[in-house]
C-alpha cells in the first residue's frame, strides 16, 4: 500500500457520480489506505449521511481501506457553522470539512473565518484567497487548509500553499472527487502538491498524512 489518504470525496449520497462502495473500490485499486466520504451537508441531512457511510466500514475493510464517515458543510451561514459542526460530531462524524470561500461559487463571506476558529472542524476545503488572519486562526485551532485538484477550486492553490506555509498551517491535498476521472493516483497527487508550489520534501510530508493526524487532534 502507498499509504495514500483522501479526506474529501463525494458520492451519489449528494452530487457525486459513484455509489459509495464504487468509490471505495476504485480508491483501493489506486493504493489508498483511507478515504473520507464527505458529501455535501446542511442541517437537513447530517444524520442520513453519517449513518449511511458508517454502514460502509465493513465493506471498506474487505478492500483494505479505512472508511471515514464525514460531511462537507456547504453554504452554511457562517454564524451557524460551529453549532452544525458540533451536531456532526455528536452524530459520529469522523471528518468534518467546510466548503470554503472558493472564488467560483457564492460562498458567504466569513465562512473561512468561522471554520478556522471552530475546534470541531478538521479541514477548510478550497479556501480561495484566504487571509493571513484566517490562516493564523486555522493554525491555532488545528484546522487543515486544503490544496485541491478540483477544477476551478484549484485556481488559488498557490496562494493557499504560500499563506499556509508562512503561517505554519497543516496542509492537505485532496481530490474533492465527484466522479471516477477525479480520483488521483500517487503521481497525480504529488503533481498537485508540486503545482501549488510545495517543495519535494513538503510534498512527501503532505502525501504521508493519514487519519491519525485528525484523530490525535480531537483527543
Amino acid at each position: 500500500m502507498s499509504g495514500l489518504s483522501d479526506f474529501h470525496t463525494h458520492t451519489t449520497l449528494s452530487d457525486g457520480e459513484m455509489i459509495p462502495i464504487e468509490l471505495v473500490r476504485r480508491m483501493s485499486v489506486l493504493g489508498y489506505e483511507s478515504v473520507a466520504i464527505t458529501d455535501h451537508a446542511d442541517s437537513t441531512n447530517l444524520e442520513f449521511l453519517i449513518e449511511s457511510v458508517m454502514k460502509l466500514k465493513e465493506m471498506g475493510r474487505a478492500y483494505g481501506i479505512e472508511v471515514l464517515a464525514g460531511v462537507e458543510l456547504t453554504h452554511i451561514p457562517p454564524a451557524l457553522i460551529p453549532s452544525i459542526a458540533r451536531d456532526s460530531r455528536k452524530l459520529g462524524a469522523e471528518m468534518v470539512v467546510v466548503h470554503g470561500e472558493t472564488t467560483i461559487e457564492p460562498v458567504a463571506p466569513g465562512t473561512n473565518y468561522a471554520a478556522c476558529t471552530c475546534d470541531d472542524i478538521d479541514i477548510l476545503a478550497h479556501p480561495g484567497l484566504i487571509t493571513v488572519e484566517d490562516a493564523v486562526a486555522a493554525r491555532e485551532h488545528q484546522v487543515a487548509l486544503e490544496i485541491t485538484s478540483r477544477g476551478g477550486h484549484n485556481r488559488t492553490n498557490g496562494h493557499v500553499a504560500a499563506v499556509g506555509r508562512e503561517q505554519g498551517c497543516l496542509l492537505v491535498v485532496d481530490s474533492d472527487a465527484h466522479g471516477p476521472g477525479d480520483l488521483l493516483d500517487k503521481r497525480a497527487k504529488f503533481a498537485v502538491a508540486m503545482g501549488a508550489g510545495l517543495k519535494k520534501d513538503e510534498c512527501a510530508r503532505v502525501l504521508a498524512l493519514n487519519s491519525d493526524v485528525f484523530t490525535e487532534r480531537r483527543k
